[in-house]
């Protein structure tokens, strides 16, 4: 870190306690799915239905919220998907830890296609992936790897990440920036597209546990801090940093999503919640699960929705905004 950097992330850090609001033009909705099907993360695709993963049973799922119907579709033996997200030709994309590959599925007649990480690279424990502007795939594998995938050619390279283990959430900035974050190494690190080298960058609370990134329009960084339970952007632009820490005595901040208003979305396994925070007036709204343990591990959404899978209860929760007048 240079001394611009140092001075910027030592004079922008706010150890804020933000007023805690419950805003009224939000509507929760949940979705069962089957019980025991181990839901770990989703994502919304342009037809309005919903992809998700079951990764206790190495399925991908899709929703249909219309109704409440679901269909799942085997990803093979073994399989053990974590991350999905939709491709460029409309296909969701996942992270196939089970068995060490990047899957596509056709969302037509649901064929899975695998893209397998080299037998070097055999415990990579996949996580996260997201699409970068020019269609080149980017993943994490918590083992201390991140890669990417050319879906044209299927050409990979997978790369050793800088401190080790701990590659975990992963985005795509409006600028084109890819960055990931680090949850055994509590950093957060900006790729370089060309190279595939890392650039990390701290937060200014040590051991923090980056685990989730994702970028707002402004093309700054927001970070849930599991072991810390803040909530942390970085410009990228000035080298800043800001922080907050969720409401509650002991918070732990897993997930984290920007929707279309940059509005920062979180989850909190300690308050078994749904937290979302207005950086404009530095409020939280908090909305708690109407189950216990409901472990809301990947959120993700389209403009007026918030989606989550429940992976305690294996259930989708959907909280809507409510059009006023």
């Amino acid at each position: 870190m240079n001394r611009r950097q140092f001075l910027a992330s030592s004079v922008a850090v706010l150890a804020a306690r933000p007023s805690l609001a419950q805003e009224a033009p939000f509507r929760t909705k949940y979705f069962p799915i089957s019980a025991g099907i181990g839901l770990h993360d989703l994502t919304p695709a342009p037809d309005g239905t919903v992809w998700f993963t079951a990764q206790g049973k190495g399925l991908l799922g899709k929703l249909d919220p219309r109704d409440g119907s679901f269909k799942t579709v085997s990803l093979g033996q073994g399989a053990a998907p974590h991350g999905v997200t939709i491709g460029p030709d409309g296909a969701p994309w996942i992270t196939e830890g089970g068995q060490n590959a990047i899957a596509r599925v056709d969302p037509g007649d649901l064929k899975v296609t695998l893209f397998r990480l080299p037998e070097k690279f055999a415990s990579a424990n996949l996580n996260t992936g997201v699409f970068d502007k020019a269609g080149t795939y980017w993943f994490t594998g918590q083992s201390g790897y991140y890669g990417r995938l050319k879906p044209k050619s299927g050409e990979m390279d997978v790369f050793k990440a800088p401190k080790g283990v701990g590659p975990y959430g992963i985005t795509v900035s409006p600028t084109g920036d890819v960055w990931y974050a680090s949850l055994a190494g509590s950093y957060i690190a900006r790729i370089d597209l060309a190279t595939g080298s890392a650039h990390v960058v701290e937060p200014p609370t040590p051991n923090q546990g980056a685990r989730r990134v994702w970028s707002d329009s402004k093309s700054r960084i927001w970070v849930s801090e599991w072991n810390s339970g803040h909530v942390s952007v970085h410009d990228p632009a000035d080298g800043s940093w800001t922080t907050w820490k969720l409401p509650g005595e002991r918070p732990r901040a897993y997930a984290v999503y920007v929707d279309d208003k940059d509005k920062v979305w979180l989850t909190d396994f300690s308050a078994n919640a749904i937290v979302r925070f207005d950086p404009a007036t530095e409020k939280f709204d908090v909305f708690a699960s109407d189950k216990a343990n409901a472990n809301v591990r990947q959120l993700d959404g389209r403009p007026g929705e918030l989606w989550g899978c429940e992976s305690g209860n294996d259930r989708i929760v959907l909280i809507q905004t409510i059009a006023s007048g």
